[in-house]
Parts: C-alpha cells; sequence; structure tokens
C-alpha cells in the first residue's frame, strides 16, 4: 500500500502558529464574555499535549500488533486508492462517535477522556490537553480492520480527524452557514459539547460530521452561552494529577463499595452513577 502520512505530526507547526495567533487576538480585541487563555491552563495543555505523544507512542506497539493480527486473519482487502480514502475517513469518523460517545458514558472509558474535558477554559490550546490512556479507544475500530482496511489507513484517517478538531476548539468563530452547520462539526457544536450545563452535557460527539449526532439523538444547538470544564470541577495544574484524578476517584469508590455489583456499577455505568445507600453488604 503507498505510504501515508502521520497528518498530526506535520501539522504540529500549523496548531503552534495559530494558537499563537489567537493569543494575539485576545490582546488585540479582548471579549469579556469569552474564556480566552490563562497562562497556567494553557501550559497545562501543552504538558498534557506533549505527554500524550510520548504514551500514544508507547500503546501505539500493543495496538499494531492486534490490528495486525486482525487485518493477516481477515480475507477482506480495502485499497487504498484516492476513491477508497474518502470513504475510508466516513467509516473511521463513524466508529469515532461511537467511540466518543461510549468515553462519556462508561466511567473507567470516561477516566481517559475527561482530561480532555479538564479546562475551564475553551481555545485552540485546549484540543491539545489529550489523554495519556488512549489505549481504551482501539476496540471500537476492529469492525473497519476486520473489514480490510490496513492499519495504516486507519491510523491517516485518525490522525485527518483529530487535525480537524484542533480548529473547532475557539470561541473566536461564531455560528457558520446554515448548511455547513447542518452537515459539519463546527466551533458552535463543540462549544457545547465542552459545556457542563445540564442540558449541554453528553451531546455533539461527532469528529468531522454532527450528521452522526442528529441521526442518533445526541445533538444539541449551542443558545446559551457554554460554561465550560466539568460538573465537578479539579483545583489543580497539575499535568500528571490531570491525568489520573478520576483513575483515583474510581479506585476510592471500588475500595469503599458494598457489592460485588456496585463495583462494577463504579467502573461501568456512568460517571455521575452512584449505588443506592440500601444495598445489601458484599
Amino acid at each position: 500500500m503507498p505510504q501515508l502520512p502521520d497528518a498530526v505530526m506535520w501539522s504540529i507547526p500549523a496548531f503552534v502558529l495559530l494558537t499563537v495567533l489567537e493569543v494575539i487576538s485576545y490582546r488585540i480585541h479582548p471579549d469579556e464574555d469569552a474564556a480566552g487563555y490563562g497562562a497556567k491552563d494553557t501550559a497545562t495543555s501543552l504538558s498534557m499535549g506533549l505527554g500524550s505523544l510520548l504514551f500514544d507512542f508507547l500503546w501505539k506497539f500493543p495496538i499494531v500488533a492486534i490490528y495486525t493480527g486482525v487485518y493477516a486473519l481477515t480475507p477482506l482487502r480495502v485499497p487504498v486508492v484516492w476513491w477508497t480514502i474518502p470513504l475510508m475517513l466516513l467509516a473511521q469518523d463513524f466508529f469515532y462517535y461511537w467511540q466518543h460517545r461510549g468515553h462519556h458514558v462508561i466511567r473507567v472509558l470516561w477516566a481517559c477522556h475527561v482530561i480532555h474535558h479538564s479546562s475551564r477554559k475553551f481555545n485552540l490550546s485546549t484540543a491539545l490537553r489529550q489523554p495519556w490512556t488512549s489505549l481504551t479507544s482501539w476496540p471500537f475500530y476492529l469492525p473497519l480492520i476486520a473489514c480490510g482496511v490496513h492499519p495504516a489507513a486507519l491510523a491517516f484517517c485518525s490522525s485527518l480527524n483529530l487535525v480537524y478538531q484542533f480548529g473547532i476548539h475557539t470561541e473566536r468563530v461564531g455560528k457558520l452557514p446554515g448548511p455547513v452547520e447542518f452537515v459539519f462539526n463546527t466551533p458552535s457544536h463543540h462549544r457545547v459539547h465542552h459545556a457542563s450545563q445540564g442540558g449541554y452535557l453528553d451531546r455533539n460527539f461527532g469528529g468531522i460530521l454532527i450528521l452522526w449526532d442528529r441521526l442518533f439523538g445526541s445533538f444539541a444547538a449551542e443558545a446559551e452561552r457554554p460554561v465550560y470544564g466539568l460538573t465537578k470541577n479539579i483545583a489543580t495544574f497539575n499535568p500528571l494529577r490531570v491525568a489520573t484524578h478520576e483513575y483515583a476517584a474510581i479506585a476510592r469508590d471500588v475500595a469503599s463499595a458494598r457489592t460485588w455489583r456496585d463495583r462494577a456499577g463504579h467502573l461501568l455505568r456512568g460517571p455521575g452513577w452512584s449505588p443506592r445507600p440500601e444495598g445489601p453488604a458484599a
């Protein structure tokens, strides 16, 4: 198959340049209602992004081994040519939607993804606040490998998806023309996704397309101004604590649970779940 580039690595200079330009835009035209930038918050986001590059490199070895094994076993093959790449990107975006949604509604997966939502700011640097335990995402894409998509082609499509999403982490872009807002994930839609208000929670999971949310009932339009962050914010800028705080909370809850059902609930139910106090002792 042809050599495919890592779009994320090639885009890093553009990420840096656009972030600097956005910072300058806030200096020239401040917006009192916007979340803007904070020095400690931005430093944490950059640290999380650099850390994710290292950990993603380490997680790559077992994930590639599994994908390669599945790809070797399937008799199907999807050729990597000009007309199949858009179709593979569409399929990857579909499975990204379910991966993203799963990471919001299953607490042990949320422990990975919560890092990305831990900032109370919303700007281009927030896009770089990536988890260090992305090992939880690979099972969602196994159907693509089983259907004959080469692991390198999947990696290429995933990198394109991430590059696209960098640009939607901003308050400097308002709502776009109607057809664009209807089909694509936009800054307006993604501001809703990062908001902590009740009506905005667990909405707009799409990567490139917002059509999946419209189809599967998870869409919400931006109306009231979003309040960013978590329903229970963490008071730290320490990257290690940001990366692990939800895992630590799960461990405490599992240790204090009274039944095995409650222990499983703390792992597999939603982030806000708690057992009924009258449960019998284990």
